[in-house]
């Protein structure tokens, strides 16, 4: 079993490249907003601990089942402590279903100019309903910036099974090969 945790920064690309390397091997995508948009939708907003709960189950069972791997979207904030513990956390729901897991980590990066564009685009709009409102996303995008680290420093991602890549100027096809090819998938 593969988990290949997808990170960045908001609108740098996560979701449309994870739909692309599923195209391309035969990991199964699961990108934050699957669990996100339902919740939203239910409850009225976003509630946390139902978003985490909701993937929780969706980790175990995944975890337990014969797929050959998973694509999880996640953005990152690395000068937070809890989101390296949820990080843990996760890997650990996959090491207790199957003591083979493997993980692997890609980080993509793109300048705020670039994901500020890419905030409107079609596909993201339609698989993010909570994106819809674009002045509303524009400063949660920006706010964001201001108050997490959500691109690694050099050298500062430990694991062995590590890429990061500069998707400014990459399709999301690209990218997704660059990812396969890199960690052989």
């Amino acid at each position: 079993m593969k988990l290949l945790f997808l990170i960045g920064n908001s609108a740098v690309g996560k979701m449309t490249v994870g739909q692309e390397l599923m195209k391309i091997t035969d990991l199964r995508l699961f990108h934050n907003h699957m669990s996100i948009e339902p919740i939203i939708e239910i409850f009225g907003y976003f509630n946390r601990t139902a978003v985490n709960r909701m993937r929780e189950v969706i980790f175990e069972e995944f975890a337990a089942s014969d797929n050959y791997g998973m694509i999880f979207t996640y953005m990152w904030a690395f000068d937070k402590q809890s989101d390296w513990d949820y990080i843990e956390h996760v890997k650990e729901i996959f090491r207790q279903k199957n003591s083979n897991a493997e993980f692997y980590y890609a980080e993509l990066v793109a300048s705020k100019e670039i994901r500020l564009q890419r905030n409107v685009s079609e596909n993201r709009l339609k698989n993010k309903a909570s994106k819809n409102d674009i002045d509303v996303s524009n400063q949660r995008l920006l706010n964001d910036d201001e108050k997490y680290r959500l691109e690694s420093y050099e050298g500062e991602i430990p694991f062995e099974n590590y890429i990061k890549i500069d998707n400014s100027n990459l399709s999301p096809r690209d990218a997704a090969k660059q990812i396969k090819e890199f960690f052989n998938l």
